[in-house]
């Protein structure tokens, strides 16, 4: 079988913006890509480390985001605050579901689906469990893909803040879930960032490694075992 040869035993590396091979200084020490000027490293230092902790803060700040309001209507002097959950409610009573889908899927799905990606990889690379590279690569994409689209929610939050203003008549105001949910969108994007995928091949490469290496001494060949017999019998 043959064994692939990579960058990195090269004293090459990968810059992760515009993919070029930049060779790197001795001792692995960060250097900036001369195609597009980004600073590339051989792995990002504490990359496990600092994405443990941004995706945890994230699931913290979750809680907060689904239980304060996000948002008051307030309707010719009353209204009451909503969470998302009881936006997507009202909508929903309200024959909106497709706005409601909208919503629950973009406030909802979308961060937890994030979080539970982020940690699948990172547990899969720090315990050396099993896993398949190209499928843990296309959860990273997705990871990455989907952030985005979280601040549709906050989006149509700033736009009814902004047009519905008519005094007395109608009126909306952000709550304070709206901060702790843009807080987890920000944070959640910066968890995705700051995660290196290299290390899923690195983690493939060294279990592969440990899995092909030899248990035990190597038992002689038929040949030697016959040469041997032959020379203790003269």
């Amino acid at each position: 079988m043959t064994v692939p040869i990579k960058a990195r035993s090269r004293g090459m590396s990968c810059c992760l913006s515009c993919h070029q091979l930049v060779v790197m200084p001795a001792g692995g020490a960060p250097r900036r890509c001369p195609r597009c000027g980004a600073k590339v490293h051989t792995r990002i230092d504490g990359s496990l480390m600092l994405t443990w902790a941004l995706t945890i803060t994230s699931a913290l700040l979750l809680l907060p985001a689904n239980i304060l309001p996000v948002m008051t209507v307030i309707y010719l002097g009353s209204g009451e605050p909503s969470t998302i959950i009881g936006g997507v409610m009202q909508l929903y009573h309200a024959g909106l579901w497709g706005i409601a889908l909208l919503v629950f899927v973009a406030s909802i799905a979308v961060p937890v689906m994030k979080l539970v990606g982020l940690v699948l990889m990172l547990v899969q690379i720090q315990l050396r469990l099993p896993l398949v590279p190209l499928q843990a690569m296309r959860l990273y994409r997705v990871v990455v893909a989907i952030g985005r689209w979280s601040l549709l929610d906050l989006c149509m939050i700033s736009i009814l803040v902004a047009l519905v203003n008519m005094g007395a008549i109608a009126q909306v105001r952000a709550g304070p879930g709206s901060t702790a949910f843009a807080t987890v969108v920000v944070v959640t994007m910066l968890a995705a960032r700051s995660f290196d995928p290299r290390l899923i091949w690195d983690a493939y490469d060294a279990r592969s490694a440990a899995d092909t290496r030899p248990a035990g001494p190597v038992a002689p060949a038929p040949e030697q075992q016959q040469k041997g017999a032959s020379g203790n019998g003269r």
